[in-house]
C-alpha cells in the first residue's frame, strides 16, 4: 500500500476514534490522551521538527546558490512575495464574502458575558525588518527564528554563487548534506500514518462535540471558503499561470497536505512539501528551495481567510456593523500583517487581535473561536502550505518555459 494511502486511512481512523472519543468520561480520554495519544503525535512532531532548521538551511544555500545571478533571485523573490500578497488578499475577500452571506455569527446566540481574551502584542512592522538580520546566526537556528535562517543562507547562497570553483568543495558538501537530510525524510515518513492519527484523534476528542456543534456555523464557513480558495482560485493559477492540470497537482501534493493537517504547522512540514513538491510536481530543486521555506514564514492564506470569516463573526456576535471603510481596512491591515507577524509564534491569533483593534471590535471575541481554532488550524495549515507549492510549481514551471526559448 502506498504512503498516501495509508496516510488517508489514518486520517479516517483518527477522526472516527476522535469522534469516539467525545462519548467516554473525561478521565478516561485524559489518560488516554496523556498515555498514548500525545506521546505517538509528539515523537513524531519532533522527529520532522528535528531536521527543519537542517533542511531550510541547506536548502536555502543550494537554491541560492544555484539561481546564480543576483537579479535572477531579486526577480524570484519578486515574483514570490507579490503572489503571496495577491492570493492572500483574494483569501480576505473570500471569507468576508462567506462570512456576510452566511452570517455565523447571528445575534443573539451566543453568550458574552463570560467571554475574555488577553491580546499578545505584535512586534513593529520595522522591528521585523530589522530583525530579519541575525545579529547571531547559530543563535537564530537554535532559536528556530526562519526569518533570520533563511537571510543567512541567502548570504551564504550568494557568496558560492559569486566565488563559483573557489567553493565548489564546500558546495559539494551542502549537496550532500541535502542527500542526508531527504534520506532522513523519507525514514521519518513512514512514521507519519500513526502520528496522523494520533494527532488528529487527540484534536477531536479534546474539542468536543458540544463545542463543534455550537460553534458549526462558523466553521462551516470558514472551512467552504478553504476549500474554494483551493479549489477555485489555487486551480485557476496552476491552469493558466503554470499551464499545469490541477487534479496531477492535488494528486502529487496530497502527502504533504495530510501531514499539514495532521501537524498544524507550516514549519514541520516543510521538509515533506518541497520533497513532494520536487518529486511529485517536478519543481526545480532551487525554486523549491527559496519559495516554500520562505512561503512557510510570510504566507497564510489559511489564516487569511479564517481572519476574514472570525471577524465578521465577531461583529455580528456584537451586533457591530462593519462600514465599508472598516471592510477596506480589514482587507489592508491583514494582507500587511501576513508579513508584518511573520515567524512570530501564534501569529493567527496575533494577526485577528490586530485586525479587530484596527476595526474597533472587542479583542474579547476572541475567545468564542479559540476552543475549535485547533481543529480549523489543521485545515488552513494544508492550505498555507499548498499555496507556497503553488507559487513554486508556477515559477519554476514558466522559469523551464523561459529557458527553452532561450535556447
Amino acid at each position: 500500500m502506498s504512503l498516501t494511502k495509508k496516510i488517508l486511512i489514518a486520517l479516517i481512523l483518527g477522526i472516527i476514534v476522535g469522534m469516539g472519543l467525545t462519548f467516554v468520561p473525561e478521565s478516561m480520554f485524559s489518560n488516554i490522551d496523556i498515555y498514548v495519544l500525545t506521546p505517538v503525535g509528539q515523537i513524531f512532531i519532533n522527529l520532522i521538527m528535528m531536521i527543519v532548521v537542517p533542511i531550510v538551511f541547506v536548502s536555502i544555500v543550494l537554491g541560492t546558490a544555484g539561481l546564480g545571478e543576483p537579479a535572477k533571485l531579486g526577480k524570484i523573490g519578486l515574483q514570490t512575495i507579490s503572489f503571496f500578497l495577491v492570493t492572500t488578499a483574494i483569501a480576505i475577500c473570500i471569507g468576508l464574502a462567506l462570512a456576510f452571506f452566511i452570517k455565523p455569527g447571528a445575534e443573539g446566540v451566543f453568550d458574552i458575558g463570560n467571554a475574555s481574551y488577553e491580546a499578545s502584542e505584535a512586534p513593529p512592522v520595522m522591528d521585523t525588518i530589522i530583525n530579519i538580520i541575525p545579529d547571531n546566526p547559530i543563535s537564530s537556528m537554535a532559536a528556530g527564528d526562519m526569518l533570520q535562517i533563511i537571510a543567512f543562507a541567502i548570504f551564504i547562497g550568494v557568496a558560492l554563487a559569486f566565488l563559483g570553483e573557489k567553493t565548489q568543495g564546500i558546495n559539494r558538501l551542502f549537496e550532500q548534506t541535502n542527500e542526508i537530510l531527504m534520506f532522513l525524510v523519507n525514514l521519518i515518513m513512514k512514521a507519519a500514518p500513526y502520528g496522523a492519527f494520533a494527532l488528529i484523534a487527540s484534536a477531536i476528542g479534546g474539542a468536543g462535540l458540544d463545542a463543534i456543534g455550537s460553534m458549526g456555523a462558523y466553521m462551516g464557513t470558514v472551512i467552504l471558503g478553504l476549500f474554494i480558495h483551493a479549489l477555485v482560485i489555487y486551480s485557476i493559477a496552476i491552469w493558466f499561470l503554470g499551464k499545469g492540470n490541477p487534479f496531477a497537482f492535488y494528486k502529487g501534493f496530497f502527502p504533504a497536505m495530510s501531514v499539514a493537517f495532521s501537524t498544524s504547522s507550516s514549519n514541520a512540514t516543510l521538509p515533506v512539501s518541497m520533497k513532494a513538491a520536487q518529486e511529485n510536481l517536478g519543481v526545480s530543486k532551487e525554486i523549491s528551495s527559496f519559495v516554500q521555506p520562505l512561503g512557510a514564514t510570510i504566507n497564510m492564506d489559511g489564516t487569511a481567510i479564517m481572519q476574514a470569516v472570525a471577524v465578521v463573526f465577531i461583529a455580528q456576535v456584537y451586533a457591530i456593523h462593519l462600514d465599508f471603510t472598516a471592510i477596506i481596512m480589514i482587507i489592508l491591515t491583514a494582507t500587511l500583517a501576513s508579513v508584518g507577524t511573520a515567524g512570530v509564534p501564534g501569529v493567527g491569533l496575533i494577526m485577528l487581535a490586530m485586525v479587530l483593534q484596527q476595526v474597533g471590535l472587542p479583542v474579547e471575541g476572541i475567545a468564542l473561536i479559540i476552543g475549535i481554532d485547533r481543529l480549523l488550524d489543521m485545515l488552513r495549515t494544508s492550505l498555507n502550505i499548498t499555496g507556497d507549492a503553488t507559487c513554486a510549481y508556477i515559477i519554476s514551471e514558466n522559469e523551464k518555459r523561459s529557458s527553452l526559448k532561450a535556447k
